[in-house]
């Protein structure tokens, strides 16, 4: 599927934009001309930020069987499956790990579901980072959103975030992220032993 780009305009073209919205027709027709202008170059300068590919997949060569539901994450297309036990399916765009090192793939599980979560840095994180904090109580600040649902692995968790810049891109040391929305709705289907797959 064709990636679809985003794209920004500036403040000033923006106001220049309403300001012609609410001026005299004449005066109207001056500050559009410019306005236009500038959109078309702003425009014409393509950023990508957020990027996933949402595609389907079928679970059968992933999964063995659906019981108790089956997640699966696609670090390359940015996006996390979902299949419930009888086979209605949900699919979220999520943040991936920064790097490959801080990646990992294979099969694990859901071990803890956790509805407020706090967060407490990894000794890693704190040696790249030593100016964060020690400890982030539940609430808007705190990076794992609104819910949690722990893996098997240590520190692997797959969370909400407030920052929803993240969402779609590699920007985690480690973890999945998804909307807070998402991870509500994740949260309410899925259970503790439902099978993880991360390729």
């Amino acid at each position: 599927m064709a990636k679809t780009p985003r794209f920004s305009v500036n403040r000033r073209a923006f106001l220049a934009g309403s300001a012609a919205a609410l001026a005299t027709p004449a005066v109207a027709q001056d500050v559009n001309s410019a306005a236009t202008v500038e959109m078309e170059r702003d425009l014409s300068q393509v950023v990508r930020r957020n990027i996933s590919s949402f595609r389907t997949l079928d679970w059968r060569p992933y999964f063995s069987d659906l019981k108790g539901g089956a997640i699966l994450v696609d670090i390359d297309s940015r996006a996390l499956h979902y299949w419930m036990e009888s086979g209605d399916y949900r699919l979220y765009p999520s943040s991936v790990p920064l790097t490959e090192d801080l990646t990992r793939r294979g099969r694990t599980e859901i071990v803890l579901k956790d509805p407020a979560p706090d967060w407490r840095p990894t000794p890693s994180m704190k040696i790249r980072n030593p100016d964060w904090p020690d400890y982030v109580a539940p609430g808007p600040d705190n990076p794992l959103g609104t819910r949690a649902l722990h893996l098997s692995w240590t520190y692997y968790r797959i969370h909400g975030t407030h920052d929803t810049r993240k969402i779609g891109r590699r920007s985690s040391n480690g973890c999945i992220g998804l909307y807070n929305e998402h991870i509500e709705e994740l949260y309410e289907l899925a259970k503790v032993g439902t099978q993880v797959l991360l390729i």
